[in-house]
């Protein structure tokens, strides 16, 4: 398992907190680990609400059109990397 950067973190605890995942330690996600289809067990609705929480907590919309959707939401890590590249665009 990867060790989660303090951006990783923040989204991580920022994704247990929108989908009311009471029995998952945000530190114990695994960075590489897929979000969906994994142990987390996220599906489609999870991604809406994911969506929405980083809307509301970064200022930065992530459009259900997107064309890189499946790789942005791939694993905590290019989540949190596409969050960043896009706050700092």
């Amino acid at each position: 398992m990867s060790t989660q950067t303090a951006a990783e973190h923040e989204l991580a605890n920022l994704i247990v907190e929108a989908l009311n995942l009471e029995t998952v330690d945000p530190a114990a996600i695994d960075p590489e680990a897929p979000l969906f289809g994994g142990d987390l067990g996220l599906d489609s609705i999870d991604a809406l609400e994911i969506a929405l929480a980083v809307s509301k907590r970064y200022g930065m919309q992530l459009r259900s059109d997107h064309p890189d959707n499946q790789r942005i939401f791939s694993s905590l890590r290019t989540l949190s990397e596409h969050i960043e590249r896009e706050r700092t665009a």
